[in-house]
């Protein structure tokens, strides 16, 4: 891929699967033969450990906090198939904000040029997006990604941060922050989910990028310390991981949301409360029953 540097950001709700999915998304462009860097923006650290066997690599912050001169092979490392890694860090428990960690880490890294070096494709930055401010917000705000992506389940909470995340990026746009691509609907095993998803995505303006389903396949490949591309190239979600990064290569239009205000977020949740229900009892047919 010649030309400019793709950048990518990911968010997502703490626990709902977005490094497992970016992480995948990684491996796959990698295995696509692209040159790619993911960058891990959580303070956990732990967004590349599946595309590095399951060990933990040095943050930049810690890094800097130990060496005046940083150094590109001090903080990137190769995992699986080749793809860079990198983990941002954050401070010390208890102390400094994690926020401002992510800044100084990417700062660091553009002012070492190391994605002009590295000659790479795509950058990707796996993101929390529970909190939607100050460093986390920085692939939004100063233009770092070029979309963004948000992986959430039907669960409200997940729902509920990516319209907060739909929020940021709308309050950024007029000043040439970063658009969104669409929502990654992760653990879609249900109708019913598969359908909040699609009406929550209608009602904001967006589009699902793709469906993930939950899968064992992740859990026993994640438990042997690798992605799922890595663990089972042929199986049905490695095939469902690997059309998820081909849209995200192909994709070059991203809008603005519109996200939902709190009251009118509550009152479209609890219309699929009643919905689920409904659809619940439609699903459970007596033995002998003749649809």
């Amino acid at each position: 891929m010649a030309g400019k540097i793709k950048q990518i950001a990911i968010y997502g709700k703490g626990g709902i699967g977005k490094s497992t999915t970016t992480s995948n998304i990684t491996a796959s462009l990698s295995v696509a033969g692209f040159n790619v860097m993911q960058i891990g923006c959580d303070p956990k650290s732990d967004s590349t450990n599946t595309l590095r066997g399951g060990h933990y690599i040095p943050t930049v912050l810690d890094v800097m906090r130990e060496k005046s001169n940083l150094q590109m092979e001090d903080v990137v490392f190769k995992g699986f198939n080749g793809a860079y890694c990198v983990e941002a860090g954050g401070p010390p428990p208890g102390v400094g904000c994690a926020g401002r960690g992510i800044i100084t880490a990417v700062e660091a890294l553009k002012q070492l040029h190391i994605f002009e070096e590295l000659k790479l494709d795509f950058v990707i930055f796996d993101v929390l997006g529970d909190v939607v401010c100050g460093g986390f917000a920085m692939p939004i705000r100063e233009g770092v990604a070029d979309h963004v992506f948000t992986v959430s389940s039907a669960d409200f909470m997940a729902i509920y941060a990516a319209n907060n995340l739909f929020k940021g990026i709308k309050k950024y746009s007029n000043s040439g922050g970063a658009l969104l691509g669409g929502i990654i609907a992760n653990s879609i095993n249900t109708t019913y989910a598969k359908e909040i998803l699609d009406d929550f995505a209608a009602h904001t303006k967006t589009q699902i990028v793709e469906y993930v389903p939950r899968s064992i396949t992740v859990t026993q490949s994640e438990l042997k310390g690798k992605t799922t591309i890595e663990a089972a190239p042929d199986s049905a979600q490695a095939a469902i991981y690997k059309n998820l990064a081909g849209k995200i290569a192909n994709h070059s239009e991203s809008k603005v949301p519109s996200p939902l205000e709190i009251g009118d977020l509550r009152k479209w949740a609890e219309k699929w409360s009643e919905e689920i229900l409904k659809i619940e009892s439609e699903s459970i047919q007596p033995t002998g029953a003749h649809i």
